[in-house]
C-alpha cells in the first residue's frame, strides 16, 4: 500500500513538472477562433447562420485547419471588444485578424508573418469636407470610432491625448452619426467601411486619400489557451508563410467580395 502511494505521488509530481507546451499538445483536440464580425470583406456574420463568420479570413481558416490537421471552429463571439475579452480569458483560443499593440501581448501571442496589410482611413461627410494630411489636422474636430479598436500603437497613444474621439459599439452606428453630421469624422478601415456604407445606403460619406495608418493583420493565440504550444505556433507560422508565397489572400478576397455582393441582393 505504501509503494502504491509513493508511486501515485511521484506520478503527480512528474505531471506537474510537464511544461505547459507539452500539456497543451496533449489536451488540444480543436481550436475555437473568432474575430471582428463587422469587417467585410475579411469577416462578417453569415445571414444564414448568425453564429458563423464568413469572409476572406474564414476561407483562410478553412485551409489553415487542413494544413495543420486540427479542426478550427470560427464562430461569432459578440462585439469586437468582447472577442478580445474572450481570448484573454481563454474561452476563445484564437483571434483571426488583429493589429499589433503592446498591451495585447499580455494576453495573446502573435503569429508571424502577418497575413494581410490594411489601410485605416479618415472618413468625412461630403457636405462638410475638411483638409486632412496630418494627424494634427484632426485636433479641432469631433471624431468617432468603434470601441476597443486599435489603429496602431503610435496613433492610439496620440489620439488618446491629442484628439477628441468618442467610441461607439458598432461601425453602423459610427457611419450613421457621420452621415447625420453628428461628428466630423470617423476612423475606420477603408474596405470594411465602404462595404457597410453600401449596405446601409449611406452615400454622403467618403475617405481622405491619406490613410491614418497602415497596419498588418495577424493571427493570435490566447496565452491561457489549452492549445497554446510551441508546436502549434510553429505549424501556424509555417502555414501562413506558405499561403503568403502562394498569394492565397488575393484569392480569398476575390471570393469574399463575390459572397458579400451576392448576399446584399438577397
Amino acid at each position: 500500500m505504501l509503494m502504491i502511494r509513493v508511486y501515485v505521488l511521484l506520478l503527480l509530481i512528474l505531471t506537474s513538472l510537464l511544461s505547459p507546451s507539452v500539456r497543451a499538445e496533449s489536451e488540444c483536440k480543436a481550436l475555437i477562433a473568432s474575430g471582428n464580425a463587422e469587417y467585410p470583406p475579411y469577416l462578417w456574420r453569415s445571414p444564414d447562420d448568425p453564429e458563423k463568420l464568413v469572409g476572406a479570413i474564414a476561407f483562410m481558416i478553412e485551409d489553415l485547419a487542413r494544413e495543420i490537421a486540427l479542426p478550427i471552429d470560427l464562430r461569432y463571439s459578440g462585439p469586437w471588444g468582447r472577442v478580445q475579452k474572450e481570448v484573454a480569458s481563454g474561452r476563445v483560443d484564437m483571434i483571426a485578424g488583429a493589429f499589433f499593440t503592446q498591451p495585447r501581448t499580455e494576453y495573446m501571442d502573435y503569429i508571424y508573418p502577418e497575413f494581410q496589410g490594411t489601410a485605416t482611413a479618415v472618413w468625412f461627410n461630403k457636405e462638410k469636407p475638411f483638409k486632412y494630411t496630418l494627424w494634427s489636422d484632426l485636433k479641432i474636430l469631433r471624431g468617432v470610432t468603434v470601441i476597443n479598436n486599435s489603429f496602431g500603437q503610435e496613433f492610439d497613444e496620440y489620439s488618446a491625448t491629442e484628439l477628441n474621439i468618442n467610441q461607439v459599439v458598432s461601425l453602423e452606428q459610427g457611419l450613421r452619426m457621420l452621415s447625420a453630421a453628428r461628428v466630423d469624422y470617423l476612423i475606420y478601415e477603408e474596405n470594411p467601411g465602404k462595404a457597410y456604407a453600401n449596405q446601409l445606403n449611406i452615400e454622403n460619406v467618403a475617405v481622405h486619400n491619406e490613410p491614418v495608418t497602415r497596419q498588418n493583420l495577424y493571427l493570435t493565440v490566447s496565452r491561457v489557451s489549452a492549445c497554446n504550444s510551441d508546436q502549434l505556433k510553429e505549424q501556424l507560422a509555417e502555414a501562413l508563410t506558405l499561403f503568403d508565397t502562394q498569394s492565397r489572400m488575393n484569392t480569398y478576397l476575390e471570393k469574399a467580395h463575390q459572397l458579400w455582393a451576392s448576399q446584399q441582393t438577397q
